[in-house]
């Protein structure tokens, strides 16, 4: 019990770091993702609005690649303190750029932006670490959870940030970039807190040799793969244009904040839940679940542009389904493979994800202004049944596998430090 008790407190300083760097860095990317889109259509045109918001689902993937690879080597504060720094130079470069009204800039400090939202992601599989294995879902959606600060803060925030930059003399939109600069800076700061343990020297921890071979082969890995890949499309196709399709028929910049926060509600909020059902009924159920909810969630959205309650409803749906795949994909990596394989895979899942829904930021914005938002929203509504065919043919296994390099020793009263 003493053992039990001390690892518990243990957690509770690096989980409340994680924690805060994810809910800051959260709000900085809904006001600069949501603006851009915005400032993207006044620069470039309709049709090529989704690409500012690519650059910064691009930086996101390069962002959990590249920093997966210094969290296996040098631990978790360095790798978020790095990624956090690079989001605070990309917050002064998209401010800028909206200053001088320059698309290219706005790309570039999109994409440092989302490095640092790449190291808020990567952040769930530490929380995850501290955990034992049959609390690790709890753990990937108390992280995700976090979210739930910017669902309620980030979207609502836009206008009012608006009314500040211009108070300053500045323009009305760069105001959510003066936001992520303060939000990047925060989660540097909370995230050197964290212990500087290395990764690669923890107790029981496997070294980079005992990495199984041919583990992107095993069927978990192809279908956490194809889960969080759906869902991360679907979803970004839809919420990345509702807002240009609002706009473009007179909704101001209060009704789209209140569609996009009830959108990013159904994303963090229920997300304790989503890891309650993976912890409970596991990860292919949370996963099935999330299909389902995305696809109905595609077809409320078939509304006229006008009956902006029932786009609350569609979004608030779409968030929630987001949750259930993304939760429920990253349970199947934490539950199913040992510490060595997930740290060998988890940022090239992520960066596959992030890399996809980057092709669909930018290919929902020309079928918005090709064929239109019912189009759109079809679309996105067939691409999440994808994941069904892996899970159909899934024997619903999720043991970590005895074969392949040393398993993490089990430990039912704490986990193991993450950082």
């Amino acid at each position: 019990m003493p053992a039990a008790v001390e690892a518990r407190r243990t957690r509770h300083r690096p989980m409340a770091a994680l924690f805060t760097g994810a809910a800051v860095t959260n709000v900085s990317m809904v006001g600069a993702s949501t603006v851009s889109t915005l400032v993207g259509a006044q620069l470039l045109s309709p049709l090529w609005s989704g690409i500012p918001n690519a650059a910064g689902i691009v930086g996101s993937a390069v962002g959990t690649l590249t920093l997966a690879a210094v969290l296996a080597r040098r631990g978790s504060r360095s790798a978020l303190v790095l990624g956090y720094l690079i989001a605070v130079v990309g917050a002064v470069v998209a401010g800028g750029a909206v200053l001088a009204d320059a698309a290219g800039p706005l790309m570039v400090g999109m994409l440092l932006l989302g490095v640092g939202n790449g190291g808020a992601q990567l952040s769930r599989y530490c929380a995850a670490d501290l955990y034992p294995p049959d609390r690790k879902g709890f753990a990937v959606g108390v992280i995700v959870w976090a979210g739930t600060v910017g669902a309620l803060a980030g979207p609502n925030l836009i206008a009012p940030l608006a009314r500040f930059s211009a108070g300053l003399g500045l323009p009305p939109l760069a105001g959510p970039y003066l936001l992520a600069l303060v939000g990047a800076g925060t989660a540097a700061a909370a995230s050197a807190t964290l212990p500087t343990t290395r990764a690669g020297t923890r107790h029981g921890a496997p070294g980079p040799g005992a990495v199984s071979a041919g583990v992107w082969r095993r069927p978990v890995v192809r279908t956490a793969v194809v889960s969080m890949t759906a869902g991360q499309v679907s979803m970004v196709a839809v919420m990345t244009m509702t807002p240009l399709h609002m706009d473009m028929h007179g909704h101001g910049l209060g009704a789209v904040g209140a569609v996009v926060s009830a959108h990013l509600l159904g994303m963090f909020l229920l997300a304790p839940l989503s890891g309650h059902i993976v912890d409970r009924f596991g990860a292919r159920t949370a996963i099935l679940a999330g299909v389902g909810l995305i696809a109905l969630s595609t077809m409320v959205a078939l509304v006229p542009a006008a009956a902006s309650a029932q786009l609350y409803v569609a979004l608030f749906l779409l968030g929630s389904g987001w949750n259930l795949t993304f939760v429920g994909g990253s349970g199947l990596l934490t539950q199913s493979l040992t510490l060595a394989d997930r740290q060998h895979v988890q940022g090239g899942v992520d960066a596959i994800a992030w890399g996809a829904s980057a092709v669909a930021s930018v290919g929902a914005g020309m079928v918005l202004g090709t064929v239109g938002y019912p189009v759109l929203a079809v679309s996105a509504g067939a691409a999440v049944l994808l994941p069904l065919f892996l899970l159909a043919r899934a024997d619903g296994s999720t043991a970590v596998p005895s074969s392949g390099g040393a398993e993490d020793p089990p430990d039912r009263s704490g986990g193991q430090p993450c950082c």
